[in-house]
């Protein structure tokens, strides 16, 4: 019996500009290595936002969608493992990682599969390739051979599994890039999604300030409420820190970073992932600082694993769920993306 419940999916296929519309396509068996998973939840991260509205290029048509926890259908011939080596098997909860790299070129081979030189991405790839249920705005997603598939604790809710796959599993590269974060006053830059997250890790690493910045008063409530020591104003002094990390992406906000190590400081750039005016660098202060600064692209497969165990620790202690909206159909997936950007940072959607 074919263990697959129809014939067909759908999906929300995007065709450029603000067209999305729901599609019937044939659903397929996973080839060698393959996973066949349900989508049971699926999160808006606003960079699908960006693509759509020709801020951030993709190919197109396409199903876009990177954040999202589903439910194994068939794993294919071969069968494939999680990330903790054990066998996926039919049933299993699971998430994803963005990246599938090919593990054999030279960046792979020293660690940073997530640059690797033939990478493809989850809910970047065209529709007309050899990967087209590739996204998360669907009924389905076909997970590749090597792809990063990780099971969920029955304790951690969907909406919280989720955005674990992008914003959670991004923020614990950036708190790794970081270094020991114990007893150390950290800059967290921009209280967005990942914003957030980056308080709820820097505390549960030890930290013994963390201080945020965002020019929205009700995103500087949100990060109070998740474990911000002071949350500021763009016309706020920042005091001193060890450590900044910066998630907003724009130029005065790097800026202000730098400004704000004190001797032995290390500034992580997560969110300039297009193109921005360029930042003043006084090299004679980083040199006599000895200011270290770097930047997180994506992660490595470790990192959604310790993202999942960041929720698991930590989702009584803070409220994860007024992160995420209660979840629409998967027919209001365009007017999500083309939209206005709702109040809670990431909005839900259930194919």
């Amino acid at each position: 019996m074919d263990p697959r419940s129809a014939v067909l999916t759908t999906v929300a296929l995007w065709e450029g500009g603000d067209a999305v519309r729901l599609v019937d396509v044939p659903l397929p068996a996973p080839g060698p290595g393959e996973v066949l998973v349900r989508v049971l939840l699926a999160t808006v991260c606003g960079s699908d936002r960006h693509t759509v509205s020709g801020r951030r290029s993709s190919p197109s048509p396409s199903v876009l969608g990177h954040e999202a926890v589903g439910e194994i259908v068939e794993v294919g011939p071969g069968g494939a493992v999680g990330d903790d080596g054990g066998a996926l098997a039919a049933g299993d909860r699971v998430v994803w990682g963005v990246t599938v790299a090919c593990g054999a070129c030279d960046r792979c081979r020293d660690g940073r599969t997530a640059k690797c030189r033939s990478v493809r991405k989850v809910g970047h790839e065209a529709f007309d390739s050899g990967w087209p249920l590739s996204g998360t705005y669907a009924r389905h997603v076909v997970l590749p051979a090597g792809a990063t598939v990780a099971r969920v604790p029955v304790t951690v809710p969907d909406s919280l599994a989720a955005p674990a796959g992008c914003a959670t599993a991004t923020v614990m590269a950036a708190v790794e890039a970081a270094g020991p974060l114990a007893g150390r006053r950290v800059l967290v830059s921009g209280a967005g999604m990942l914003g957030v997250a980056a308080v709820v890790a820097a505390r549960d690493a030890g930290a013994a300030e963390v201080v945020v910045t965002d020019p929205e008063p009700g995103r500087r409530a949100l990060a109070a409420r998740f474990g911000a020591t002071v949350a500021l104003g763009l016309d706020d002094d920042v005091a001193s820190v060890d450590v900044a990390i910066e998630l907003s992406g724009a130029s005065p906000a790097v800026a202000r970073c730098l400004d704000a190590l004190d001797v032995g400081g290390r500034l992580v750039l997560v969110g300039s992932v297009a193109p921005s005016p360029a930042v003043p660098l006084d090299p004679e202060r980083v040199v006599r600082g000895w200011l270290t600064v770097t930047g997180v692209h994506n992660y490595e497969p470790r990192h959604l694993r310790a993202a999942l165990d960041l929720l698991d620790r930590t989702r009584d202690a803070v409220p994860w769920g007024e992160l995420v909206t209660p979840a629409a159909p998967l027919a209001e997936v365009g007017a999500l993306l083309t939209g206005p950007a709702g109040t809670a940072p990431r909005a839900a959607v259930v194919p």
